[in-house]
């Protein structure tokens, strides 16, 4: 199936035109410069896509909710020392609103992004969540934890090449040509995993509860009996984590 560029178009927006990868149609169009893309061009779309003509579809890989997104409290509190165990942690249920969170968190991406990039990282938190079934809170609270929601973080290279803003397992980093796409591929590389390696989505279904996925993220491994066990990595890790998830605050967050 083959599509007609028009005014505005990126490949970010034909992508959720036809409910399709942004790296599906990438591969299906190795010729072509999606930075430079010209109204009338004609490009490929790869199998799969629908042309329902009404819109953005639900991207594919969930049912098109946003998980996470109702209920939780207002949040607010000091730093608790979370340890041991997941069921040490609070459960889900316990969360501060997505509402809460991001009124608290995009503050703070905004020393380091513009406006409208932030609103960016928004929109694509809630496609992600949408698409994976990843509680949109645990999307937004590991972004901050890696990159505190900086677009221009730079890579870390620790024998695994981690870029972007949430530092995924290679996947993609910030482009300025195209900030909305790129913006929206690096949640997608962190949430649903790239093909060099997992994202919360793969160890959300490996381990059974965000706490032991958060320590997979960023260890590779976990010891279950003790989430602050660092093996290898940041030893706070899951605990900060917790604490952004509750809505509390503390110094140098």
């Amino acid at each position: 199936m083959s599509y007609t560029i028009q005014s505005g178009d990126t490949f970010w927006a034909i992508a959720q035109k036809f409910g399709i990868s942004v790296d599906a149609l990438q591969a299906a169009n190795p010729g072509v410069n999606p930075t430079t893309l010209q109204v009338g061009q004609t490009i490929n779309l790869p199998g799969g896509g629908n042309n329902n003509g009404g819109g953005p579809s639900p991207p594919q890989g969930g049912d098109g909710k946003i998980v996470g997104a109702e209920g939780g409290s207002n949040g607010g509190g000091d730093f608790i020392p979370y340890a041991g165990p997941a069921s040490a942690y609070p459960d889900p249920s316990q969360w501060a609103s997505y509402s809460a969170l991001w009124a608290q968190n995009s503050r703070l991406m905004k020393y380091n992004s513009s406006d409208a990039e932030v609103e960016m990282i928004h929109r694509a938190i809630e496609t992600v969540s949408a698409s994976s079934s990843v509680d949109v809170r645990a999307i937004l609270v590991i972004i901050v934890q890696e990159s505190g929601g900086n677009v221009r973080v730079g890579s870390t290279n620790n024998g695994v090449h981690n870029p972007g803003i949430m530092q995924s397992h290679n996947g993609v980093s910030f482009n300025p040509a195209d900030p909305e796409g790129s913006i929206l591929q690096m949640v997608r590389d962190g949430t649903e995993g790239t093909r060099d390696g997992d994202g919360l989505k793969q160890l959300l279904a490996r381990y059974g509860n965000y706490y032991e996925a958060f320590r997979g993220y960023n260890s590779g491994s976990v010891n279950k009996n003790d989430l602050n066990d660092p093996v290898g990595a940041t030893g706070n890790y899951v605990q900060k984590a917790a604490n952004r998830l509750m809505g509390h605050s503390w110094a140098g967050m």
